[in-house]
């Protein structure tokens, strides 16, 4: 007998121990639970208008926007000055500066064609001047003697009849060199006026020549007419391929450089799937995110809607067709450049006096939807109803009442 109580006495201490451990951490789970309700973070369910929202992807478009080109007939174009691209200008700022030595040694050299111009023109005048004044002197001479042979004619009654006729011919004599004065007065005249004519117009097409230049060597400065963000154009290179200008590039005539989007143009552009399509109404409010400002958000409305799909060339292969749209910021940002990627929420529906909990209160356990329900110090499973849900909010048909607590995080896989 004594024999029989030893054999099991050491599986007493087994099974004790056993016992023991399962006591253990049963109540050292109920601990855990129990504890949780402390540092779990709770949120109240809520009676509350419940708007629902459709999350789609969209890009920042500028509607309007500037092109800034080569200048025609400015030579040879090197681009020895360019803003990065991407850079923030105000109205006035440098975006392109091209090389101008060609066009500043042209515009010296028009430049002295105007002064030899002016000069020639100069000596022309008082060469004229000088003539003129000869050619009047003579017509006053001429003048003079026939006068004086019709004074000696008028004499014919005391003078024999050879004398008469002598005097007759001195006044036919004076009166034809006066003409001939007065002729050569008349042909310098023509002649200084042509010859002036002649110089002046050489004057002003070198006048011209140099206004030319001055606008030449002007159009060699591109200045930003509008305040924006430079977009800088791509241009095939033999060795590089395509890339966007720079420093040391060479451009021809009326190439487009670089393109400033018109910042009060901005929009939000995106594409929807037929289904999304018929939730959309124009007028709908909406919050848009953009990637690259992570610290703001926007408000905004749909503005336009396409009535008809389109294909869709940017989303890979197959090619959709889906609907286009433009939302409309009631806020712009100076940060804000064509090319942003943006998140956007459309407010589509909303459902007044609602149950509403947060997304994150929901979970899926065996297959069904839960919530963990505060009660006391522990929480309890509750299978809930969804009606709908959006982003940050679920609306809950069935299984809770306003003002109970519901856990954010998973009591039974918390640490």
């Amino acid at each position: 007998m004594i024999r029989s109580v030893r054999k099991w006495k050491p599986r007493q201490k087994v099974i004790a121990g056993a016992a023991a451990v399962l006591i253990g951490g049963l109540g050292f789970g109920a601990f855990r639970i129990a504890s949780s309700s402390v540092t779990l973070p709770t949120a109240e369910v809520k009676r509350k208008d419940f708007t629902d929202t459709l999350e789609i992807k969209g890009d920042v478009k500028a509607l309007r926007s500037v092109i800034i080109a080569a200048p025609y007939g400015a030579g040879d174009l090197q681009i020895v000055n360019i803003v990065a691209n991407s850079t923030k200008i105000k109205k006035g700022d440098l975006i392109v500066e091209f090389d101008a030595t060609t066009v500043k040694q042209k515009l010296a050299q028009d430049q002295s064609s105007v002064k030899s111009a002016e000069a020639e023109i100069h000596q022309s005048r008082a060469a004229a001047r000088l003539k003129e004044e000869q050619d009047l002197t003579d017509v006053m001479n001429a003048k003079f003697e026939a006068e004086k042979a019709r004074i000696d004619a008028s004499k014919q009654e005391i003078l024999s009849v050879i004398d008469g006729e002598q005097a007759k011919l001195k006044v036919a004599d004076a009166e034809q060199k006066l003409k001939e004065a007065q002729a050569k007065l008349d042909a310098n005249r023509g002649s200084a006026k042509a010859d002036l004519a002649s110089k002046q117009q050489k004057l002003d097409q070198a006048k011209f020549q140099v206004e030319q230049d001055e606008r030449s060597l002007n159009s060699l400065t591109l200045r930003a007419p509008l305040d924006g963000t430079i977009a800088l154009q791509n241009h095939w290179q033999p060795q590089g391929g395509s890339s966007p200008f720079k420093p040391g590039d060479r451009a021809w005539p009326g190439v487009g450089i670089a393109e400033l989007p018109d910042v009060s143009s901005m929009k939000i552009a995106a594409r929807v799937e037929e289904a999304e399509r018929g939730q959309l109404k124009v007028d709908q409010t909406a919050t848009v995110r953009v990637d690259a400002l992570p610290d703001r958000s926007f408000d905004a409305r749909v503005e336009t809607i396409s009535p008809t799909a389109s294909m869709d060339f940017n989303a890979g292969w197959p090619i959709p067709r889906n609907f286009s749209l433009e939302l409309a910021l009631s806020e712009l940002d100076p940060r804000l450049s064509p090319g942003m990627s943006a998140s956007v929420r459309v407010a589509v529906a909303k459902i007044p006096n609602g149950i509403v909990i947060p997304s994150a209160a929901l979970f899926r356990k065996a297959g069904r939807t839960v919530v963990y329900v505060r009660n006391g110090s522990k929480f309890e499973e509750s299978p809930v109803e969804v009606s709908r849900r959006s982003a940050e909010e679920v609306l809950i048909a069935k299984g809770l009442l306003p003002g109970q607590q519901v856990a954010m995080r998973d009591p039974t896989s918390a640490r």
